[in-house]
């Protein structure tokens, strides 16, 4: 009996201690054979010896595997009861947050331009930096419904309403119309649909007034309650669909057209010359219905007609296109119906130059390049356009002409204050003076016959020595002739 006791006793106590052998586990960072990251192993030689001395814990126990919440903001994630060497090794943020309860991790309304969804503060950045787009998170939105309503707050409808027991309407956006419902549960929106349609039995119904917009350039219709209804077109005066539901622009009458003094059509275009103004007798065309017109903005200017918008050059001359003393460039602006003008320079040292773009004049005053014309002395380089503003003169030659007659002048004769001797053609390189020696020969009668330069004797040189002399600046043409003879030509 005691040796039965005995053998019971030894055998019970290698039971007990195989069962303890049995629930010991090591916890490897690493697992030798799989690769697998901080896993209970049943023995140590499965861990690899590479990293973290195997400890005879649970994985949990390790500073180096315990679980938390890995934050991974390149692809916006919260994982939950993650090991902190894995969310190390997907180069996440990881903290000591099993259930990751942060600010990062909860959800929100996250709103990417047009574009919103109901996800967490990280994903939102994630997609913000993806896409380049800013974001705005908001956490005070606790469901998806309300989340992906918000792109739409912009848009306008009509705003049904009870007011004095009356069922009532305002066109606006959904975000006013839902402001609208905090004070008064009676409140519904109606995307696209205008206050007089008949399927929401509101009291606003049709009209034939017509009003001007601020911010706006068209004509509208307004219903009964005042409210803003579509472009003005009268044919649809009646139409009961054109007052039902919001027509854009664009699916207006005469879109594309400036609809100037139409007297049927408010779709005016500010950039084709027409805007919204109170109709005036004897100034517009007598609109069909209400008060108001496409006004028309362009300009009559010295018999011409401009476009809203164009520009164009004048001098205060009238001899065009040569710049007499005292001439001044101007550059003229026709806005909204009214002619404005810009002087360039009191002295033509800016000078306005124009171009014409399908029909479209356009002006600017520049810089008159003429100082340094005088000091060219051929063609090309005279009439270098990237260098300066000169052209090349030549003169008509007879035969026996022996006179230079080529000169590279100002294309815009520069101006002086010479009324106070403030410049002179002696100051901008040349003398001022053009001289030529018309020779003569006394005849066998005792007479004179000219011999050499005698062109010089004729007004058209001296009106082109005339034109020279000008060129250069607000100069003076002396012509002397013999002893005696002496003439001025001033331009």
């Amino acid at each position: 009996m005691n040796k039965i006791k005995i053998f019971a006793g030894i055998f019970l106590s290698v039971l007990l201690l195989s069962l303890i052998s049995a629930q010991i586990s090591y916890c490897c960072e690493k697992v030798k054979d799989t690769g697998a990251w901080c896993q209970n192993m049943d023995s140590k030689d499965k861990c690899d010896p590479a990293y973290s001395a195997p400890v005879a814990t649970s994985c949990e126990s390790t500073s180096y595997c315990k679980a938390g919440c890995c934050i991974n903001s390149n692809d916006g994630t919260c994982s939950q009861n993650t090991a902190k060497k894995t969310c190390d090794n997907s180069k996440g943020t990881w903290i000591e947050n099993a259930q990751c309860d942060t600010e990062q991790c909860k959800a929100g309304c996250c709103i990417l331009g047009n574009t919103a969804f109901f996800d967490t503060l990280t994903r939102c950045k994630s997609y913000s930096t993806l896409y380049g787009v800013e974001f705005n998170f908001r956490n005070d939105i606790q469901n998806e419904l309300q989340c992906l309503t918000i792109p739409n707050l912009d848009v306008k409808g009509a705003c049904v309403f009870s007011q004095n027991s009356t069922k009532t309407c305002k066109i606006t956006t959904r975000k006013e119309c839902n402001d609208m419902s905090r004070t008064n549960q009676d409140v519904l929106f109606y995307e696209g649909y205008l206050c007089s349609a008949e399927k929401l039995g509101t009291n606003c119904a049709k009209t034939r007034k017509t009003t001007c917009v601020d911010g706006k350039h068209e004509v509208y219709f307004v219903d009964s309650c005042g409210n803003v209804a579509n472009i003005y077109d009268s044919n649809k005066v009646d139409d009961t669909n054109y007052w039902t539901i919001i027509i854009d622009k664009e699916e207006s009458c005469g879109n594309g057209n400036s609809n100037r003094d139409s007297s049927t059509c408010g779709n005016c275009d500010y950039y084709l010359g027409s805007t919204c103004k109170p109709y005036q007798r004897g100034q517009d065309n007598t609109p069909k219905y209400g008060d108001n017109i496409c006004r028309d903005l362009s300009c009559t200017y010295n018999g011409v007609r401009y476009q809203h918008g164009e520009t164009w050059c004048a001098t205060n001359t009238q001899i065009a296109k040569k710049d007499t003393p005292g001439s001044q460039y101007f550059r003229l602006n026709c806005y909204n119906g009214e002619v404005d003008y810009e002087l360039c320079d009191i002295n033509r040292q800016k000078i306005c130059v124009e171009s014409t773009i399908n029909e479209f004049k356009n002006a600017q005053c520049i810089v008159n390049l003429w100082q340094d014309c005088n000091a060219q002395d051929n063609k090309d380089d005279c009439e270098n356009k990237d260098q300066r503003d000169c052209k090349w003169i030549k003169t008509t030659t007879s035969g026996n002409m022996k006179l230079l007659t080529e000169y590279c002048v100002p294309n815009y004769s520069p101006g002086f204050d010479f009324w106070n001797n403030q410049g002179t053609c002696n100051n901008i390189g040349t003398d001022g003076k053009i001289t030529c020696i018309v020779k003569y020969e006394t005849s066998v009668l005792g007479g004179k016959d000219c011999v050499e330069n005698c062109d010089c004797m004729n007004d058209a040189w001296r009106k082109k020595m005339a034109q020279v002399c000008t060129s250069v600046g607000d100069c003076q043409l002396e012509v002397k002739g013999g002893d005696n003879e002496s003439s001025k030509i001033t331009p």
